[in-house]
């Protein structure tokens, strides 16, 4: 046979195989295309019911295809086609209201109970934080300028006045905006908890350095007001946004931590594997960590200048950290006998 025999066959072979198949790709192409433009319901119940048989049959007309080494052009059509199947055959087909709604149903909670072993280690880490910034300045109260930014403590700095430290937690409700130290706490909050996360593929390490950092601020903050005895309402005017906010940090720090842990020791997994899940996993935290964020700017731009005394700010503040508790620890647990 001659170079042109053999090629006519091969167009003749490959005409034929299409003519014979061709009607079920142009029907699985149709509900493909439907399906991906949000027009499903245009479908019939018998368009939807064949789609996972139209795939499977897809997939074994590529097969011969191959096997046979027909027209090029006509196994790119069929690898594309199935590639387009197959999301929406095995893929999670939902709207954004159903994510949501799946999001906050207990998809969030669950990824934070997942991570509880590192939110453990980012608490130790931010108590550990707290005191030593605490020691640091009752030691020597010059380390309270290295660890608290200039232009921001005003004056609440050491050797401050009862009165005036005072003054800086009460009557502030006539202020024009946030607080200067308040709008600063939040920001520089907001940004711990965005690089406390993206820097958590380092093994962790800088994830826990800028925690304890972090929370070297709050401690040496804590220590000027307790020397003049308002430790309690300190506590009081930041617990209003601050138990949201702090929370907040708590779980991104866990997600930076809980994806270093899973770099460094990805156990029988591969690090490609471990990284990618707990990617996954943190992800899902961090969205979380977003609501909560904006949660504390409302927390902190509108109830901390109308509650002017400190039982009613811990009373804010409390009734939101407890709203957290009872969400991650109770809310979307599996009911006992119910399947995964």
């Amino acid at each position: 046979m001659s170079t042109e025999q053999a090629l006519n066959a091969a167009v003749l072979r490959s005409d034929r195989f299409r003519l014979e198949r061709e009607a079920d790709w142009i029907r699985l192409e149709d509900i493909v295309t439907n399906m991906e433009k949000g027009k499903s319901r245009r479908l019939s119940d018998d368009d939807v019911l064949a789609l996972p048989t139209l795939y499977r049959t897809l997939l074994s007309s590529l097969s011969i295809a191959r096997e046979n080494s027909l027209d090029a052009g006509l196994i790119d059509y069929l690898e594309g086609l199935a590639l387009r199947s197959y999301f929406l055959v095995y893929g999670t087909q939902t709207s954004f209201g159903r994510w949501l709604g799946s999001f906050f149903g207990g998809g969030w909670s669950r990824a934070v109970r997942a991570i509880q072993y590192d939110i453990w280690i980012a608490l130790s880490v931010m108590i550990a934080g707290a005191t030593i910034g605490y020691i640091l300045v009752a030691g020597d109260s010059d380390w309270f300028y290295a660890l608290v930014p200039g232009g921001l403590s005003e004056v609440r700095v050491p050797g401050a006045t009862e009165d005036a430290l005072r003054g800086t937690l009460f009557g502030g409700q006539n202020e024009d905006g946030l607080g200067m130290f308040a709008a600063f706490l939040f920001s520089n909050n907001a940004q711990v908890a965005i690089l406390a996360f993206a820097l958590g593929f380092a093994f962790a390490i800088p994830s826990i350095l800028l925690l304890i950092h972090n929370m070297a601020l709050l401690g040496a903050m804590f220590w000027v007001f307790a020397q003049r005895g308002l430790t309690v309402d300190f506590a009081g005017w930041l617990s209003i946004h601050g138990t949201t906010e702090l929370f907040a940090i708590l779980l991104a720090g866990a997600a930076g931590i809980h994806v270093g842990r899973s770099i460094a020791f990805p156990g029988a997994r591969s690090h490609l594997k471990a990284a990618s899940d707990a990617g996954k996993r943190s992800a899902l935290v961090m969205a979380g960590v977003i609501v909560m964020l904006i949660c504390a700017g409302l927390l902190e731009g509108f109830a901390r200048q109308l509650i002017d005394n400190t039982a009613g700010r811990f009373g804010v503040g409390g009734g939101m950290l407890l709203l957290w508790l009872v969400y991650f620890i109770g809310f979307g647990r599996q009911r006992r006998g119910s399947g995964a």
